[in-house]
């Protein structure tokens, strides 16, 4: 069950700081945030909305039992709520649990997964899978990637003496240019000002280039009324009058 990692106005602190417990683990999940009432919220295997029970200020406490397997978050009256988180409670009570963040890992960031009994907290000769590949299978007992990537994320498991442990989820937090992506959308808010920015200029050039040819063209056939052609034409006119009025001053002669 996975619910998305969302900017919130809360964190949610879980203690022990893991993904999966065994059952009648005292667990403890505290909200953190700017407002001083908040609840605790599950949404579980079976669909249901419910509310923690045992709440002292902002902590929910829980004695584990199976049923507590299920999607936790902060909400306060007003609607503010935290990231989510994935708790998985172990039925077996001779299995083993996935000792795994329970939170996102930033990219880039080291991580150690290990295998745990609940009466035996250090085991050697455990196999690790990730999507259900098996990924090492030998004397060691954690899993440590030094340098996660996106490429890690995805469900694991463990498994010792032929009992596994259930899977959990674990989610990598992808960084922007060292700045963690929540800065995307600023960015991209200055990419669309920018190009809205550049496609006005372009029309008020292109409307300015317009004007220009039309102002290019008004004077071309201003110059060509006023050419020699012009003059020459209104000179021939003048001669012609003259021509005209010196046959009239003739005939009046005769």
């Amino acid at each position: 069950m996975l619910f998305p990692d969302v900017h919130s106005a809360a964190s949610l602190t879980v203690s022990p700081d893991r993904a999966q417990h065994f059952t009648s683990d005292s667990v403890s999940l505290t909200c953190e945030g700017n407002l001083t009432e908040w609840r605790v919220r599950k949404f579980s295997e079976d669909g249901r909305l419910s509310d923690c029970r045992r709440m002292t200020g902002s902590t929910c406490n829980i004695k584990t039992s199976k049923s507590d397997t299920g999607v936790y978050w902060c909400e306060s009256g007003s609607g503010e709520f935290s990231s989510a988180v994935n708790i998985t409670v172990q039925n077996d009570g001779n299995g083993p649990i996935l000792v795994s963040p329970v939170h996102p890992v930033t990219e880039g960031a080291s991580v150690s997964l290990s295998c745990s009994l609940r009466t035996q907290k250090i085991l050697s000769n455990v196999f690790f899978y990730h999507n259900d590949k098996l990924i090492q299978n030998d004397t060691r007992g954690e899993l440590k990637i030094s340098a996660v990537s996106k490429s890690d994320e995805g469900f694991y498991k463990c498994q010792y003496s032929g009992r596994e442990s259930a899977q959990s989820w674990m989610s990598v937090k992808v960084t922007v240019s060292g700045a963690d992506s929540s800065s995307s959308p600023v960015w991209l808010m200055v990419g669309l000002v920018c190009g809205v920015s550049l496609i006005i200029i372009l029309l008020l050039l292109l409307y300015r280039c317009r004007q220009s040819k039309y102002s290019c063209f008004t004077r071309s056939i201003q110059s060509e009324s006023h050419s020699p052609g012009s003059s020459t034409n209104h000179g021939v006119n003048q001669d012609e009058t003259h021509v005209y009025g010196s046959l009239q001053h003739g005939q009046h002669l005769n």
